[in-house]
């Protein structure tokens, strides 16, 4: 008798939840005929490695307020649906040296509770967004300085993360960290919370002017973990241009020569966003118009819509923008949401 042999390919198959699958049977077939037909096969796809949707290729980050500062008040079901990622803003410091909580305002949310807070997370999860507690702000006073606060701020992260839904942290301390600790904290969380964790990072202007600046090295110490970087092109005086000329903030040549040293100095495009307020009231110098931009963003990625400044070569991967905050893009009736978020949705 003849003998034939199939040989199966493995091919491994990821998508954003379990979905079972079939393999039709087949036969094999030589001179002495056709095979019975073989059994099929059903299988089960694994969930992708960051534990559910993944994020787009060109995301909309945008920070919500946990108190009322002005802006319109909003529940995390009330963020816009371009966000792709929502930082809640923002955790608070504890008596413990590198450990953070979360206190919902709940009084100043109009009596929002922690269980439709929590609700609300779990639903923006399940349509494809992530959403991530952010350290720090204009008054954050977390200190990661030595290995036992670095230790300290990797627990009480991940355990924010089991309590909320949290699926993951933002790095937006803005009185300096120290890149050895804080690599090592986030390292630490990492180890803790899979590959599903999200890390984003909102340096100051001149906390990315240098690769030797500690927010920098941060950057690039986790460049392997780290999801993206959404510099505060905002509240900042004129910086340096990756072409060693000054530039004013407010223009398409501040975001695209500044996004630059980054783009050259070592994270990949796709760890690179253009942090923006999202209204004149947002931030109290620095803000740009959409349009403004949307054109960084095209001059970045598609070399097009530049300004008197032109990167040398293109960023096709480059990750998108943030906007601080969804409350003042809400307050100004989403206009900035409603016309950036299409367009870095639709970049290349």
């Amino acid at each position: 008798a003849a003998f034939v042999a199939v040989t199966w390919k493995e091919y491994e198959v990821e998508a954003a939840s379990p979905v079972t699958v079939a393999e039709v049977p087949v036969t094999a077939t030589n001179a002495a005929g056709e095979s019975a037909k073989s059994t099929a096969v059903t299988g089960t796809t694994r969930a992708s490695s960051d534990g559910g949707t993944a994020l787009p290729k060109h995301a909309v980050t945008g920070y919500w307020q946990n108190f009322n500062n002005g802006a319109a008040v909003q529940k995390i079901s009330d963020v816009q649906s371009q966000y792709d990622i929502i930082a809640v803003s923002f955790a608070d410091a504890t008596a413990t040296p590198g450990a953070v909580t979360f206190n919902l305002d709940s009084a100043g949310l109009g009596g929002y509770t922690v269980d439709q807070f929590k609700a609300d997370v779990q639903a923006k999860k399940a349509a494809g967004k992530k959403v991530i507690i952010s350290i720090g702000g204009e008054r954050g006073t977390v200190a990661v300085n030595d290995s036992a606060s670095a230790t300290n701020f990797a627990n009480s992260v991940y355990s924010l993360m089991q309590t909320y839904g949290f699926d993951g942290v933002d790095i937006d301390l803005e009185n300096g960290l120290n890149a050895t600790y804080m690599t090592q904290a986030l390292r630490s969380l990492s180890a803790k919370a899979g590959s599903s964790l999200v890390i984003t990072m909102a340096p100051q202007t001149i906390d990315m002017q240098s690769t030797s600046n500690g927010y920098f090295q941060t950057a690039l110490n986790i460049k392997d973990i780290l999801t993206v970087v959404n510099m505060q092109y905002y509240n900042s005086g004129s910086m340096l241009g990756c072409d060693g000329k000054v530039y004013s903030q407010g223009s398409v040549d501040f975001l695209t020569a500044l996004a630059c040293i980054q783009l050259e100095g070592g994270l990949a495009p796709s760890q690179v966003g253009l942090g923006v307020p999202a209204s004149t009231r947002g931030a109290g110098s620095g803000y740009v118009s959409p349009t403004i931009v949307n054109n960084a963003l095209d001059c970045l990625a598609k070399g097009t819509n530049c300004g008197s400044f032109k990167p040398s070569r293109t960023y096709p991967d480059l990750r998108g923008a943030m906007t601080w905050s969804t409350n003042w893009d809400a307050t100004a009736g989403n206009a900035w949401s409603n016309a950036v978020g299409p367009h870095v949705h639709g970049l290349p």
